[in-house]
């Protein structure tokens, strides 16, 4: 069987280095922000935020990052 994603919507920001973090997510205990870049603490371990990534808050309230082309493939700005 074939099966679809159910959609849903979430927040999203794309990380900028050079730029101030979005307060939702520079808020977060999961986020640390150390050695010049941005880091994650998810289930599967601390997952580094590169220039350009984004980062998102699911239907749970975790947070996470995603590659843009992957983030491209997935998401669509919600109406």
């Amino acid at each position: 069987m074939k099966y679809r994603k159910k959609p849903v919507v979430i927040d999203a920001v794309q990380y900028k280095a050079n730029e101030p973090a979005s307060d939702w997510y520079s808020d977060s205990e999961a986020i640390r922000f150390d050695d010049g870049g941005c880091f994650i603490r998810t289930l599967e371990g601390d997952m580094r935020v590169s220039d350009g990534d984004w980062v998102i808050r699911g239907i749970k309230g975790e947070i996470y990052p995603c590659k843009p082309d992957i983030f491209e493939a997935t998401y669509e700005a919600a109406a």
